[in-house]
């Protein structure tokens, strides 16, 4: 497409002489801004994509990639023969049968709280693992018994519980007598205090060993849902097709992870096109400059495109010339670009470092974001439709002022001379 003699007068005019420093200037600055719009382009959508893995990877933690639920006010009895048909699925890593229930959470002269309640078995607690391995104070050891709860670190400082104290738990579901229905309450001994990395999860879920919370919900050897753990999330469609024939008969249904915490998936992902959006306009404001600076070049090289034509090069030819000027700086601004947002991702945690240390702050504060490091995914996808973006708008950029310069009159440039 591009030819030895088109390519020869593009490098010339690539290499700025005496008296045309001023054009060669404003196609470096060109040149710049693309590649710190690529450059802000991925690394913005690198850490959004890393905001939301982490954030799925925590819930997905503490909930499971799928949940069967037993409808409301029902329960699942006879449940041991499904679990364990369950856990021999090939893509199943664990399931863990629950009771859960809503309830008041009281302390006396701390005030009161919904939360959820959820009766676990002491092994499966251990094998939750965003569980067992942030336990602030306390042993799961001593989960045991009638009396013993586990509480998240939001709700032991909002009702300044330590290991030992009471906290009351009161179900709205009890005895109807001629008084109307009276609520179960129930004082539990807090054993353990865990951080989940989740405010919701840390302020409103208590476990309780699932014998007592039969007991205390009344559902005697039943549980309310099994949560599923797979080795490869993204294979919930396949593992829901063989959850139909087990769950058959049963007054359950089942969601996965996906549809259980599409809000906030959806937000993430409209935030993370937005910023696309936003930051996109960067690579335009470049690719503007782009075409001031091959307009000027054009204007500043109407007698060369002249005699260029007198000497029989075609308009073709004239056009191929400045398309060619233009690209090298699209391109190679792209290129740099793309270069600096890939290693500024792969090192973000040592710039986030050196910045906390001139500055003497943080970047983020672990109590409010429960990030200490920036999180960073570089998702490939992502950096394709950035190299795309800014090849596509840096080359459009070079279309007009090469037509322009393919249709210069060499009279008219000659005369002018």
């Amino acid at each position: 497409m591009f030819g030895p003699f088109e390519r020869m007068v593009a490098g010339r005019y690539l290499r700025a002489r005496k008296g045309e420093r001023f054009v060669s200037i404003i196609a470096i600055f060109s040149l710049v801004g693309i590649a710190l719009g690529v450059a802000t382009l991925i690394v913005v959508t690198s850490v959004m994509s890393g905001f939301q893995a982490e954030l799925v990877s925590r819930i997905l933690g503490v909930n499971g990639h799928i949940t069967v639920e037993a409808y409301a006010g029902q329960k699942v009895t006879d449940y041991q023969p499904v679990v364990d048909k369950i856990r021999s699925l090939p893509d199943v890593a664990s399931a863990t049968p629950v009771l859960d229930g809503q309830a008041l959470l009281s302390k006396e002269g701390g005030g009161s709280r919904g939360g959820l309640v959820r009766g676990i078995a002491l092994g499966d607690l251990r094998a939750l693992r965003p569980i067992s391995d942030h336990i602030v104070i306390g042993s799961l050891d001593d989960f045991t018994g009638d009396d013993a709860i586990v509480v998240g670190v939001g709700l032991a400082t909002t009702y300044r519980l330590q290991i030992g104290a009471p906290l009351t738990v009161i179900s709205p579901e009890g005895a109807a007598t001629a008084f109307g229905t009276i609520p179960r309450v129930r004082a539990y001994k807090v054993v353990a205090v865990f951080d989940a990395g989740l405010s919701d999860y840390n302020n409103s879920v208590v476990f309780l060993p699932l014998p007592a919370a039969q007991v205390f919900f009344q559902k005697t050897n039943a549980i309310t849902g099994i949560e599923i753990r797979l080795h490869d999330p993204d294979k919930v469609n396949t593992v829901g097709r063989d959850l139909l024939p087990l769950m058959k008969d049963r007054p359950v249904y089942a969601r996965d992870w996906r549809h259980a915490n599409d809000t906030i998936i959806g937000v993430l992902q409209v935030q993370k096109d937005t910023m696309f959006i936003v930051l996109g306009m960067i690579v335009l404001v470049a690719a503007f400059n782009v075409v001031s600076s091959l307009i000027m070049l054009v204007k500043d090289k109407r007698a060369d495109i002249a005699v260029l034509r007198t000497i029989g090069a075609s308009s073709s030819s004239v056009m191929r010339i400045f398309l060619m000027c233009g690209a090298f700086v699209g391109v190679s601004g792209t290129v740099i670009g793309t270069i600096i947002g890939v290693l500024f991702c792969w090192n973000i945690h040592g710039v986030q470092h050196f910045v906390e240390r001139m500055t003497g702050g943080r970047v983020f504060d672990a109590s409010v974001f429960m990030l200490s490091e920036l999180p960073n995914a570089i998702d490939w996808g992502d950096v394709a439709r950035v190299v795309a973006l800014g090849l596509i708008l840096s080359l459009l950029a070079t279309l007009y002022p090469s037509w322009r310069a393919a249709r210069t009159d060499p009279v008219e440039a000659l005369r002018h001379e």
